[in-house]
């Protein structure tokens, strides 16, 4: 489509998640009253986020325009792109359209919560155009870590907007079906108004290794294995990796078992849509292992970024039911740390060094290769979209900012070139390319089945018990005199050693004492009065004493 050099009416932008962080990518646009998402996915929680499970994004905004969105459109099947759908159809029920491997792994996802039936899913392939309102979408290949990735031309009376969702440049993929850079060329002659791009990558020169690679290195890791058990770590949606490694378990003579709810149900799906290869009887039943003789034996799973609850993390801490870590184990890790998990994945690295095992982890051998465009491919993806205006997405600032000067290196000049915020809209036609306004993002915590309902205040809280501990001091008041008739009683949790230090505790029990009947003498008679007196005098004397603040919890009966 070419631009419309006369048409003034933009398009909004809306980042809901994704920019400045790594996960919860979720985009929304908007033209002349119709809506539309691209892709909506969570995150996993830091260090601080203490007992929360997921973090997906604020759906506010989309709320607040349920009438107005005409569908999800998803660019591919990784957890954050696809994590926190489920969650946004409870709130929004849309239709949702990608490929078909994306949309099996959507399903098991509204299956699991219970919304799958009342869910409209729509398979696309590369190539296909579809409308949603206004705009008019085309789907175009792309290569990534997991097979039936996609780009969007998203087209409207504005002009043509390009959106890559996470892409690589890989000449030799494992399914032969190599990026689509013939059609990105044709649709920048065509004339591109704005162009969206992975920037996961930005910083590392040259190209990104192909698959292929990590396939060379099994072959030789399989023979150094020799007549040991190789136990192999990777990410549960990497089926092209996960092809591989049983591509050479099937050469030598290996059964394969699964470790890992994740991982048995993307293979499921893989299989039954024919994204994997995998010959009659070659997987069997964790249960059976102990039935085969190590050499005979493969074992896959999930854990590669060492988390406390994966089969490698349990099987590691031989805390799993049905795998033992020995020196007759062979480890490899496919997988390269997250950052933020490196410690993670280094402890259970140690423990399984402990128990004798040998492990191939991070660089060694070339066990793991990027799904994400290196400076080189991300340069020539400039070049073949020919944008007027680019904006940088999915990353950490330093990704963004290392793309948007890459793209000044193709010559672009920096008016053409915004780096975004969550929360921020960027409006974009022919002629006008800024931001302005902002919309509801944030960060909404997943706490087992509770939605939001832990805030920063509950996560203070918690940040503060792991810290400083507990201090509950209990007693009781005469209803009519005011008189304590019983109590103060000190409990202490995570604090101090209540054998060892009486000292403290007597004291804190007289000022507790003396606090309420201070309160009672000046007629003060209110709970949440007598509670705050308490609370600020055990403080003071805690700091002083300790240099710490536990979180103080008063409880007063009346009789």
């Amino acid at each position: 489509m070419s631009l419309n050099k006369t048409f003034k009416m933009p398009v909004r932008i809306s980042f809901l998640g994704g920019i400045n962080e790594i996960g919860k990518n979720m985009t929304l646009y908007e033209y002349d009253g119709d809506m539309f998402i691209l892709d909506c996915g969570l995150a996993f929680p830091e260090a601080d986020m203490l007992g929360v499970d997921l973090v997906i994004p604020d759906f506010t905004y989309v709320q607040r325009n349920a009438d107005k969105i005409k569908g999800v459109i998803i660019t591919h099947g990784h957890e954050d792109h696809i994590g926190a759908l489920a969650y946004l159809l409870k709130e929004v029920n849309v239709p949702v359209y990608s490929t078909a491997l994306t949309i099996g792994l959507i399903e098991n996802k509204l299956r699991e919560h219970g919304i799958l039936d009342a869910c409209s899913l729509n398979v696309i392939k590369p190539g296909d155009r579809f409308n949603l309102g206004k705009f008019e979408i085309e789907a175009i290949h792309v290569n990534h870590s997991i097979p039936d990735a996609v780009a969007f031309a998203i087209r409207c009376e504005a002009g043509t907007i390009v959106q890559t969702g996470d892409f690589k440049i890989d000449t030799t993929p494992i399914d032969g079906q190599m990026i689509d850079l013939a059609r990105f060329a044709e649709i920048g002659k065509e004339g591109v108004l704005c162009y969206l791009a992975d920037s996961t990558n930005a910083e590392k020169v040259g190209y990104s290794a192909s698959e292929r690679t990590v396939g060379h290195a099994f072959e030789t890791l399989f023979r150094m294995a020799g007549k040991r058990r190789i136990i192999v770590a990777t990410f549960a949606s990497n089926i092209h990796r996960v092809q591989q490694i049983i591509n050479e378990a099937a050469l030598n003579n290996r059964k394969v078992a699964l470790s890992g709810r994740s991982l048995e149900n993307v293979i499921a799906v893989g299989q039954e849509l024919g994204y994997l290869d995998v010959p009659e009887g070659l997987i069997i039943p964790l249960d059976e292992i102990n039935n085969y003789e190590p050499w005979q034996l493969l074992l896959v799973t999930t854990g590669s970024q060492g988390e406390p609850l994966s089969a490698l993390s349990r099987i590691a801490f031989q805390d799993h039911r049905k795998v033992n870590i020995s020196a007759n184990d062979y480890v490899i890790i496919s997988a390269k740390p997250i950052p933020g998990n490196e410690k993670s994945v280094s402890k259970v690295v140690n423990e399984l060094m402990r128990h004798g095992a040998e492990v191939v982890y991070e660089s060694m051998y070339d066990v793991h290769v990027s799904g994400h465009a290196c400076q080189e491919e991300l340069k020539l993806m400039l070049a073949l979209v020919h944008p007027r205006y680019f904006i940088p997405v999915h990353g950490e600032q330093k990704h963004l900012s290392n793309h948007a000067m890459l793209a000044n290196l193709m010559g672009m000049p920096s008016r053409d070139i915004i780096i975004p915020e969550n929360g921020k809209t960027v409006e974009v036609c022919d002629g006008m390319f800024h931001e302005n306004g902002m919309v509801p993002a944030g960060k909404v915590f997943v706490d087992g089945s509770g939605v939001g309902d832990v805030g920063q205040v509950v996560l203070r809280d918690r940040t503060k018990l792991s810290q400083d501990g507990l201090i509950t001091v209990v007693l009781t008041i005469d209803s009519a005199s005011g008189e304590v008739i019983a109590g103060p009683d000190i409990v202490s949790r995570g604090f101090v050693y209540v054998r060892e230090s009486e000292e403290i505790m007597d004291e804190m029990k007289t000022v507790a004492r003396e606090a309420t009947e201070d309160c009672i003498a000046n007629d003060i008679r209110d709970w949440t009065s007598i509670k705050s007196s308490i609370r600020d005098g055990i403080g003071q004397l805690v700091y002083e004493r300790t240099r710490r603040s536990p979180m103080i919890l008063p409880i007063i009966m009346e009789v």
